[in-house]
């Protein structure tokens, strides 16, 4: 799990913990047959899937549902070369079941531009994946350094 380049891989028990950790992630999807990337406030479901919520009429609903993106969220300290980054990949969905729209009504992220129609957005994790930049030191109490 450790590399030589001072980066040491995150298993995803890891990641998704450092997850749990920032309000803001990026979304990467296709657009116009181009990569498109937004940044965009989130939380975990219990089983480790991305929650995101927005607008139905918006142009991200409708880009990802069904598509496979990517997600990434990292914290950096520059002043200290540390950091963390972490994706999640997977298959996206607008969630449509309306029992399930009340339990994340309840639980999910809240939007910071709320529209009157809002959808959530669920980015099953089949690929989870990180690293953290060790600089010789653990952080975050995940484990030994190289």
């Amino acid at each position: 799990m450790y590399a030589n380049d001072g980066f040491r891989e995150l298993d995803r028990q890891e990641c998704l913990c450092l997850l749990t950790q920032v309000p803001v992630g990026r979304i990467v999807h296709t657009r116009h047959a181009l990569p498109a990337v937004l940044p965009v406030n989130f939380s975990l479901d219990g089983d480790g899937a991305v929650l995101l919520r927005t607008s139905a009429a918006s142009e991200l609903a409708h880009a990802v549902d069904g598509a496979v993106v990517a997600f990434e969220a990292d914290e950096v300290d520059a002043a200290r070369r540390a950091g963390w980054s972490v994706v999640v990949t997977g298959r996206a969905a607008v969630v449509s079941d309306p029992a399930e729209q009340r339990r994340l009504t309840r639980i999910g992220p809240r939007s910071w531009a709320p529209s009157p129609e809002e959808v959530f957005v669920r980015i099953h994790p089949e690929l989870v994946t990180g690293r953290e930049l060790t600089g010789g030191r653990t952080l975050y109490g995940l484990g030994p350094g190289p």
